[in-house]
């Protein structure tokens, strides 16, 4: 069956916003790992809003599942991936004004760049995703930089505001999916995905793993994250793999 993967930035995002110590990310990711999660992700930013490299460290240290480290193509950034050998790599496009990451990373005109940097971490042992939009092009040119896996961005389908529009960005992913497999890559999915859309995917096979943070801290904070967490996992369960 696919993974349930928690994101679980934004627990750091409500510490950050006292500069405190609480809520902590590392312990609500072991209660995610408690509840199904299979994967914890975090997202170290350039100018580290939310987690912080403690946070990255004491995960390394502590979770029982894998670590799922997304971030920029950069030199500092890569530096830490080596350093502390994550389960995986996601890449993906960064900027210092967004909310949230926008869109997926232009993969295709950057292939000999992001080829040297998917190579570095190979060597080392560590697999790269790459965050890219449900487009041919960047399906073609991620195999041709070497990706393990793409993670494919939902965020158009799941922010769509009419069922028209919410069906053809289904549409681009459900065609995505089975391309990106042909070509040798494992597929994630991810970006906006709650306990409503999330549904338009269960018949749908090829998928090795949902990326969900928001919706589930959202939830957490009316519920509990294990309750939150648990029931995610129960329908991400039901799916085919």
């Amino acid at each position: 069956m696919p993974l349930l993967a928690v994101n679980v930035d934004h627990v750091a995002t409500v510490r950050q916003a006292r500069l405190g110590q609480s809520p902590d990310p590392v312990a609500a990711a072991a209660m995610a790992e408690l509840a199904g999660a299979r994967a914890i992700i975090v997202h170290l930013r350039e100018d580290r809003r939310h987690i912080q490299d403690r946070d990255v460290r004491l995960l390394r240290q502590t979770i029982k599942t894998r670590l799922h480290l997304e971030m920029a193509a950069t030199d500092e950034m890569r530096g830490i991936a080596l350093e502390l050998k994550p389960d995986m790599v996601c890449l993906v496009p960064e900027k210092r004004r967004e909310l949230t990451t926008e869109g997926g990373l232009g993969v295709a005109g950057r292939e000999k760049e992001l080829a040297a940097f998917v190579d570095e971490l190979a060597e080392a042992g560590i697999p790269t995703s790459l965050f890219i939009d449900p487009d041919p092009r960047q399906i073609d040119a991620s195999v041709d930089v070497g990706a393990a896996y793409v993670e494919l961005h939902t965020g158009a389908y799941s922010d769509a505001t009419t069922r028209e529009t919410r069906q053809a960005e289904l549409d681009r992913l459900l065609a995505a999916i089975p391309q990106a497999r042909r070509a040798g890559l494992g597929v994630n999915l991810g970006h906006g995905l709650d306990y409503d859309n999330i549904y338009a995917f269960k018949g749908t096979s090829g998928i090795s793993e949902y990326s969900i943070g928001h919706s589930i801290i959202a939830r957490a904070i009316m519920t509990g994250i294990t309750e939150a967490v648990s029931t995610m996992a129960a329908i991400v369960a039901g799916f085919p793999d």
